[in-house]
């Protein structure tokens, strides 16, 4: 932060000195009482002193982090620095607390300046919710001498504190049905160099020594070789629906699907697969898959930008344009299922033959409970728009599964990976 100007707050509290003080005196010259005088003595010292100090001043605020990353739940430090040119005798520092963050103490400070010197104060806060977040301004006031005097002004904030989700560990995964020609971690449904036996045959021209099976050449007195299943990478692209957000408190739909998102992008990434991210809403961002720790850092700075965008530029999209899929990838969406523009989309996708699965984010989790019978009406019709929508995404060969707020991720996986069409039937 650079220099902030303050602005005077104290002319009116100075005029009504002033008014009391010519009062006084006119009384006690009126009625000839020496005391008014001297009651109206010390207020006019003040006066004097006030008038003095009024002059504007300029502080320059600092703030600095001791870190600018952090998961949901560990604590920051805030430390502001004041500079001023001359000496005040309390400086007032208030920081407004975004949503997503717990003050660990008051965010309230004063601290006494000396000129030429550097005041500071830290504050403490937690993150609670994962987001990019903005901290500031900080709202500044200056008292003078018994306070008579009062500055106040605002220095803009340029500290920006990324909160990331909570690291979750998953036991399992979705096994891509197509590879690429890329090393990984993935075991290729094709025959060739690689650790996992697939099958055998006898010995042709071409095959190396070091292939043949000794065992099953004892066995049948002739030369036999050892096929296996190379290991590859696959294209993955995670889906996250940003069309709608029930919410229940600091907790709603896109959070649980945005905590979901990056406990697969860690997972995969893990594994080298290629994975790309695409946030489909109001807005459409995607990243093109790329792996690495980099491309993880780069989801994960992506998903603390998603936020629900109503926007009707947009209103009638309901595929994704070629590009943002790369040929034979495998999506994986998280949705509540709640807006039919994302529900389209997938369908599309599974129509262009994409190896395509959801986990429904389970919004009434997130709802409050049905009052009267009108109510109790509403939710029952709700569900069953929901449930129709399952259905239509199953007879497309998408695989469904629920994911509730207290419900960890691995069995919802398990349960997809049960649900998928069986891989003799996926395109190779």
């Amino acid at each position: 932060m650079g220099a902030t100007r303050l602005e005077d707050r104290s002319a009116a509290r100075l005029a009504g000195i002033g008014w009391l003080v010519a009062a006084l005196l006119a009384l006690g010259l009126i009625l000839g009482l020496p005391q008014l005088v001297a009651i109206a003595a010390p207020f006019a010292v003040a006066l004097v002193v006030g008038v003095a100090t009024a002059d504007p001043v300029t502080l320059t605020v600092a703030m600095t982090l001791d870190r600018n990353r952090v998961l949901e739940g560990e604590v920051v430090t805030i430390r502001l620095a004041v500079t001023g040119p001359r000496s005040i005798e309390r400086v007032e520092l208030s920081l407004p607390i975004p949503d997503a963050l717990v003050s660990e103490g008051p965010a309230r400070a004063a601290l006494r300046l000396q000129r030429g010197r550097t005041a500071t104060v830290d504050l403490q806060v937690r993150g609670a919710r994962w987001g990019a977040l903005r901290l500031g301004p900080v709202e500044v006031r200056a008292r003078g001498w018994l306070g008579l005097v009062e500055h106040r002004g605002w220095a803009p904030a340029t500290s920006g504190l990324r909160v990331y989700p909570g690291v979750v560990r998953l036991q399992t995964l979705l096994v891509p049905r197509r590879t690429l020609a890329h090393a990984g971690n993935q075991r290729s449904r094709q025959r060739g160099e690689g650790i996992e036996f697939a099958d055998l045959r006898p010995f042709g021209p071409g095959d190396r020594i070091r292939g043949i099976n000794w065992r099953a050449t004892a066995r049948r007195g002739m030369p036999f070789v050892s096929l296996r299943h190379p290991e590859r990478n696959s294209d993955l692209v995670l889906f996250l629906d940003t069309f709608r957000d029930v919410r229940l408190g600091m907790e709603g739909t896109l959070d649980l699907a945005v905590r979901g998102v990056g406990a697969l992008a860690g997972g995969y990434l893990q594994r080298r697969d290629r994975l790309g991210l695409v946030g489909f809403g109001g807005v459409i961002r995607w990243l093109a898959p790329d792996t690495g720790l980099a491309q993880l850092y780069r989801v994960v700075d992506a998903l603390l930008d998603t936020e629900v965008v109503l926007s009707y530029a947009w209103k009638d999209l309901d595929v994704l344009p070629r590009r943002m899929l790369p040929p034979a990838a495998t999506i994986v969406a998280f949705s509540p299922l709640l807006d039919p523009r994302a529900i389209r989309a997938l369908l599309d996708c599974a129509a262009r033959g994409y190896d395509v699965a959801v986990v429904e984010v389970d919004p009434e989790g997130f709802a409050p409970p049905p009052g009267d019978r009108l109510e109790q009406l509403a939710v029952r019709l709700w569900r069953l728009v929901r449930a129709a929508r399952r259905e239509e995404l199953r007879r497309a060969g998408v695989a469904v599964a629920s994911w509730s707020r207290d419900q960890p991720l691995d069995p919802v996986l398990q349960r997809i990976l049960v649900a998928r069409r069986p891989p003799w039937r996926a395109t190779a």
